[in-house]
C-alpha cells in the first residue's frame, strides 16, 4: 500500500544547527561582520570563501629569478621549427588573370604583364625575398580593385558589401537613387527605433513624482529605458506563471512545499546570496512541479538543484557542486544533481530571465521615495509568501504592489499615491484580493518549523519588521 502524504514530510528537518558550514569548531567564535543575517542563521567561515579568480595564473611562478643567472625562470616551452615564408604578393609574379589562356613564360627569365608596361624579373633564389622596382610596385597599388571597409560613412559605388541601410532601400526598388541612400543614416535609423520603442517620452501626469527626469544623467539609473524595462518584464510574466499543480502531484502536498522553501531560505542565508537568487530559484521549483510529477523523495533534490541553477545566474561567486551536496546531508549524489540540473534547464527551455517580485518592489519604494524601513518591512510580506502555495499563480508585479501596499498600512505611513498607480501600473482595486490574501497570511499562527524568515527580519539589521503589529482587513484605507 503506498504511504499517504501526511506520513512524514519529504526534508530531513536539519539539527538545531540546521545549515551549517563545513567547520563546526569556529562557529561559537564567528562573529557577523557587515552582512545582514539573523541570530538563528549560522555564520559562513574564511575557509568556504573563495578568492574572486582561483588559481588562474602563474605569475607568481614567472617572478623567479635565478641569482646566478639573473633571468626570468620561464616554463618550457615546445620548440617549433617555422620555415621563412614569402609572400605571395612578392613571390608570385606572372601569373595569368582568370579567364585569360595565356602560357606560363619560360624559364629563367619570368615576365610580370600589367595593363600598361612589361617588366622582366631576373629568377629568385630560394628561401630569398625578391624586391620589385618601385616603378612596379606603383603600377600595381593603381590597378588595384578599391574595396572599402567596414564603415558606414565612406562606401563608394565599387562596394563589394552591403550594409543594412542599402538592403532596406534595396527592397523598396532595385532602382532607389544614391541621393536617396544617402539621405538613410545611421542617426535616421537611431530616431526611427526611439520612435517606435518610445524611449524617455513617458508622459507623467500632474502630481506624480518623475523619478526617472530627476536621475536623468545619472548613468546608473538607466532612467533613459528603465521604464521600458520594467514594462518589458511585466509583457513577461504570462509566460511564467505556473497553474495549481499540487492536484497533479499525488506524493506531494502543500505543506511539503512550505518546508522546501523554508529550506531555501536557509541556503540564502547560510551562503550570504543575493535576495533575487532565493526568488529565482522558487520560482523554478514551481515552473518545474508544474510540468513534471516528482516523488517526494526527490523534492530536497529539485529545490537543492535550483538554488544551484539560480546561484550561477545571479552570484558572482556561485557556491560550488559539493556545497549543494553538503547541506543536503548526502542524501544525493553528484551525478544525480547534475542531471536534475539538466532537466530543470530544459523544462524552462533555459530561459532564465524570469520577472521576480523583488526587482518590482524595489523599483516602486525608490519611484515613490520610501524609507528602509517601509521597504524592509515589504520585503517581508514578500518573501513570507513565498511559502504560500496560494500566491504562486499571482504575477509578480501584482504581489510586489501588493505587499508594499500593505507595508504602508502596517507603518500608517500613507494609502496607495498617484505615483505608486503610476509606475506600479495598478490601481487599488486591482490588488486589494492580492493584499487581503497577504494580510492572511501574516495573521496565521507560525509554526515551529517554518520560522526562518521571521528569525531572519527579527534582527535588527532588518529593523525588526517582523515585530511589526498586524493590521485587520477593515482598517484598510485608499
Amino acid at each position: 500500500m503506498a504511504p499517504t502524504k501526511a506520513m512524514r514530510p519529504i526534508i530531513p528537518v536539519l539539527p538545531a544547527t540546521r545549515v551549517t558550514t563545513r567547520s563546526k569548531a569556529q562557529n561559537n567564535n564567528a562573529l557577523l561582520k557587515g552582512k545582514r543575517k539573523a541570530d538563528a542563521s549560522p555564520s559562513k567561515q574564511s575557509a568556504a570563501k573563495r578568492s574572486a579568480f582561483g588559481d588562474v595564473t602563474n605569475a607568481e611562478k614567472l617572478k623567479a629569478f635565478d641569482n646566478k643567472s639573473k633571468q626570468i625562470q620561464k616554463p618550457l616551452l615546445k620548440k617549433v621549427m617555422v620555415q621563412s615564408k614569402v609572400l605571395p604578393s612578392v613571390k608570385t609574379i606572372g601569373k595569368p588573370k582568370q579567364n585569360e589562356n595565356v602560357a606560363p613564360p619560360p624559364a629563367p627569365a619570368h615576365k610580370v604583364q600589367t595593363r600598361q608596361t612589361t617588366k622582366v624579373v631576373h629568377p629568385l633564389i630560394p628561401n630569398q625575398t625578391a624586391q620589385k622596382p618601385k616603378e612596379v610596385l606603383k603600377e600595381i597599388t593603381v590597378n588595384k580593385v578599391k574595396t572599402r571597409l567596414s564603415n558606414e560613412f565612406e562606401k563608394t559605388d565599387d562596394s563589394l558589401y552591403s550594409s543594412a541601410l542599402e538592403d532596406i532601400m534595396g527592397r523598396k526598388g532595385s532602382n532607389a537613387s544614391t541621393e536617396s541612400r544617402d539621405k538613410m543614416s545611421i542617426t535616421m535609423v537611431a530616431h526611427q527605433m526611439e520612435a517606435n520603442l518610445n524611449l524617455g517620452n513617458h508622459e507623467v501626469p500632474q502630481g506624480v513624482n518623475d523619478f526617472d527626469k530627476e536621475n536623468w544623467d545619472d548613468v546608473f539609473q538607466i532612467s533613459h529605458y528603465a521604464m521600458d524595462i520594467f514594462n518589458y518584464l511585466k509583457s513577461r510574466e504570462p509566460t511564467f506563471l505556473p497553474d495549481d499543480y499540487m492536484e497533479r502531484q499525488p506524493n506531494l502536498t502543500r505543506w511539503m512545499r512550505s518546508l522546501l522553501v523554508d529550506w531555501m531560505v536557509e541556503i540564502q542565508e547560510s551562503f550570504e546570496l543575493n535576495h533575487e537568487t532565493l526568488y529565482l530559484g522558487v520560482k523554478l521549483v514551481d515552473l518545474y512541479l508544474s510540468k513534471v510529477t516528482v516523488n517526494k523523495d526527490v523534492l530536497q533534490l529539485v529545490g537543492a538543484a535550483a538554488m544551484f541553477i539560480a546561484s550561477k545566474y545571479d552570484e558572482r561567486i556561485p557556491p560550488l557542486v559539493d556545497d549543494f551536496l553538503y547541506i543536503c546531508d548526502g542524501a544525493y549524489t553528484r551525478k544525480e544533481l547534475l542531471r536534475m540540473e539538466i532537466n530543470l534547464l530544459k523544462v524552462v527551455q533555459f530561459d532564465l530571465g524570469i520577472p521576480l517580485s523583488y526587482r518590482f518592489l524595489r523599483r516602486y519604494a525608490r519611484a515613490a521615495k520610501l524609507t528602509m524601513p517601509i521597504l524592509t518591512l515589504a520585503r517581508f510580506i514578500l518573501e513570507y509568501s513565498l511559502m504560500d502555495y496560494a500566491t504562486i499563480s499571482i504575477s509578480d508585479s501584482k504581489m510586489a504592489a501588493a505587499a508594499l501596499y500593505l507595508a504602508l498600512q502596517m507603518k500608517g505611513v500613507s494609502g496607495w499615491t498617484p505615483t505608486l498607480e503610476f509606475y506600479t501600473g495598478y490601481k487599488l482595486e486591482e490588488i486589494m484580493e492580492t493584499v487581503i490574501t497577504l494580510n492572511l497570511n501574516l495573521h496565521r499562527k507560525p509554526k515551529e518549523a517554518l520560522m526562518t524568515v521571521r528569525n531572519k527580519y527579527s534582527h535588527k539589521i532588518f529593523f525588526e519588521v517582523a515585530k511589526t503589529p498586524l493590521v485587520n482587513t477593515e482598517e484598510f484605507k485608499a
